[in-house]
């Protein structure tokens, strides 16, 4: 029976979602299959291990439960076959664990240091996306000297704004006029010193899963998300009720082979390693699809679109656990 580490929590804004996407993988790993750990890491990067009722990964206060720290981190990675990291944002999901890991030849699951960077930070991304020629909404990449004005001259209004590095649409804003693009900016520089400022349009925001299984690569059908707010932000995702998501039946034969056609080159480009969603919009007045971004740690909860759209693929989230575990081993 092999050994499995589940790894959460981490610095990042997105803690609290990693608890919660742990927590879903926890109830659903084979058991006969694989003994397993569970370990934390906290706001300030100390790491315990977690040994007590799930309902603590809920609300993120899991370090009120019984838990242990770990003094020689290294020592206890060694313990087990594979490390399940499920710590989405900085840290978790943009090559540094990984890197760690791999500097300690220890098997982990899903991408490798390159591809985590990269698909994290979406102003490289971005740049990869270019070169491979997938279509994107204009944008501009904003660092510590800009000037409002020239954005606003390049781009015009309504805008969105958003961290360069984060996920579950935390820090991203819509700006209508210059004083709330001012207001997005500021917000979004909480989170991240490089902006990422694109022209909101009008689409439906698609999603794709994909997932390596030996030498295949599984491309789901197409899910959209169907957001109670005017766009999926972190209220929208997490918080308002009114949002839900679907398979989606309605696409064109052509959109949808061109999406997933689009998603498999972006991982095998990126050189991604056991699975991520990979994020569009689509103009249907236009029939024009834009890339978005890709998520190479994409949510377990759930809610999360990633094990359903797996489900529809007929691979249930206990398969698809096990399958990227072997993967990884």
């Amino acid at each position: 029976m092999k050994k499995v580490l589940i790894l959460f929590g981490g610095n990042s804004s997105e803690h609290y979602v990693s608890c919660k996407s742990a927590k879903n993988i926890i109830q659903n790993i084979n058991k006969r299959l694989f003994e397993y750990e569970i370990a934390g890491i906290t706001h300030d990067n100390r790491w315990y291990k977690f040994n007590d009722d799930l309902s603590y990964l809920d609300y993120g206060d899991w370090q009120e439960a019984n838990t242990l720290e770990i003094d020689n981190v290294i020592s206890y990675l060694k313990k087990f076959d594979v490390v399940f990291p499920i710590i989405h944002g900085s840290f978790g999901e943009d090559g540094k664990l990984q890197g760690l890991l791999d500097s300690f030849n220890i098997k982990y699951v899903g991408c490798k240091t390159l591809a985590s960077a990269i698909g994290m930070d979406k102003g490289m991304s971005k740049l990869v996306f270019k070169s491979i020629e997938i279509p994107q909404v204009p944008y501009v990449v904003i660092e510590n000297n800009y000037k409002v004005d020239s954005i606003i001259n390049e781009l015009s209004f309504p805008l969105i704004v958003k961290p360069a590095n984060g996920g579950s649409s935390i820090g991203i804003n819509k700006a209508d006029n210059k004083k709330e693009l001012i207001k997005a900016i500021k917000e979004a520089k909480k989170y991240d010193s490089k902006i990422i400022i694109e022209k909101f349009i009008k689409a439906r925001e698609l999603e794709v899963a994909v997932l390596e299984d030996g030498n295949n690569i599984i491309c789901s059908t197409i899910g959209e998300i169907n957001a109670a707010n005017e766009f999926y932000d972190y209220d929208a995702k997490y918080v308002n009720e009114a949002s839900y998501t679907t398979i989606v039946d309605d696409l064109k034969k052509e959109i949808v082979d061109k999406i997933k056609s689009y998603a498999v080159k972006i991982f095998k480009t990126l050189g991604c390693k056991g699975y991520a969603r990979i994020d569009f919009f689509y103009d249907n007045e236009n029939d024009d699809i834009f890339i978005n971004e890709i998520n190479t740690i994409p949510g377990f909860t759930s809610i999360s679109m990633y094990p359903k759209l797996m489900e529809n693929e007929g691979i249930n989230f206990s398969e698809l656990i096990t399958t990227l575990i072997n993967n990884a081993l």
